[in-house]
């Protein structure tokens, strides 16, 4: 149990290792295209990232979930809801923070009126909360069959009202018209959450992916077959992925149901190799850094994007702090280079933290 477990804390910390240095590049005008996300169609590194995130949510999952339901219907229910609701909450404050701004010389706070409700954090809160009850109440098989319904459905209802363009597409009408343009993302140039409620769907399937895998390797241990059958069955899927982008392509921001099996399948490749590496060949002088990550994730991914905050706010003459360090420190090493530096000296610095707190035996759970 222990094994799999680090096999788990080293995917989930470099998922949150590889996320703090997409978040945070010096100058994203001169970042390296491996560190961004795809316009809109297509597939880069980074896009693996979130999506890997949420199957790590689903692994975690085929540890926990059945001795949660071990102590009765009732403390089951308490619990993923209450995780659910904090998760939830953390994410809306983050997005919230700092909670007031500068005004003609007074500070006044953010309205609530313009904070976006939906984000990565409600997402995998989400993810996780209605993972756990299709799991719960149609047990494996059933949260198979919610799965292909899922993609399949999602597929039809973004064909059948809207289209696949970022103005035009079913996933931002739906928002619009529940949540309204003040409370979603405008990082596209205008209203559209990457994190709407109706591509929460699809993202489902990552996590009960992501269960179903962790259970799997429960039952079949840590061995060369249950390698070999992780790694056949993520090739299958990255070929039903390539084939099914011809028509429905692979979009991060959309999560299409392409995506949803293209992320599954390089999962599928990747967390055997993880299992072969670690548990099998006990290759582990590498992985304490990314156990760092994995042992308190919530925690620095938390300071990670509140931190950079404070870096906007504070200023050094007339530039943001943020400006000052790129432009100083590590712009001199060039433009997309000392771009790469920044993103690395502020993930080094969340992770020194981490190595604290993993050092005084401090682990923040919810």
């Amino acid at each position: 149990m222990n094994e799999r477990v680090l096999s788990l804390d080293v995917l989930r910390g470099m998922t949150v290792c590889l996320m703090i240095i997409v978040n945070t590049p010096g100058n994203s005008a001169t970042t390296f295209a491996p560190l961004l996300h795809a316009h809109w169609h297509g597939f880069t590194p980074t896009d693996w990232v979130f999506p890997t995130f949420m199957f790590v949510v689903g692994n975690a999952m085929s540890f926990s979930l059945t001795k949660h339901e071990s102590k009765g219907e009732r403390v089951f229910l308490k619990k993923i809801f209450k995780r659910f609701a904090l998760i939830f909450l953390l994410g809306f404050l983050m997005y919230w923070f700092p909670f007031f701004h500068e005004e003609n010389g007074v500070w006044v706070f953010n309205p609530l009126s313009q904070t976006r409700v939906l984000g990565v954090l409600q997402r995998i809160a989400l993810g996780y909360l209605l993972a756990s009850l299709i799991l719960h109440y149609w047990k494996e098989k059933g949260a198979v069959v919610f799965s292909v319904v899922a993609l399949l459905g999602y597929w039809f209802l973004l064909y059948a009202f809207g289209d696949y363009t970022l103005t035009g597409n079913a996933v931002l009408k739906l928002d619009l018209a529940l949540l309204g343009e003040n409370h979603l993302y405008h990082g596209e140039g205008l209203a559209f959450d990457p994190e709407g409620l109706l591509s929460t769907l699809p993202a489902i399937v990552n996590v009960i992916a992501g269960y179903l895998a962790g259970r799997f390797i429960l039952k079949k241990g840590n061995s060369y077959e249950t390698i070999a059958k992780l790694m056949i069955a993520g090739v299958v899927l990255l070929f039903v992925a390539w084939c099914w982008n011809m028509i429905f392509p692979i979009n991060k921001k959309l999560w299409t149901s392409s995506f949803v099996i293209h992320t599954v399948g390089l999962d599928l490749l990747i967390l055997p190799l993880l299992i072969f590496t670690i548990d099998i060949k006990h290759y582990k002088s590498w992985t304490y850094f990314f156990e760092v990550f994995g042992k308190n994730t919530l925690f620095i991914y938390l300071l990670s994007e509140i931190g950079i905050v404070f870096f906007w706010m504070i200023n050094v003459g007339d530039q943001t702090l943020y400006s000052w360090l790129y432009q100083h420190v590590f712009q001199i090493t060039g433009d997309y280079t000392g771009s790469l530096l920044f993103a690395m000296g502020w993930m080094l610095t969340c992770w020194s933290a981490g190595w604290w707190m993993d050092k005084k035996k401090i682990y923040v759970k919810v």
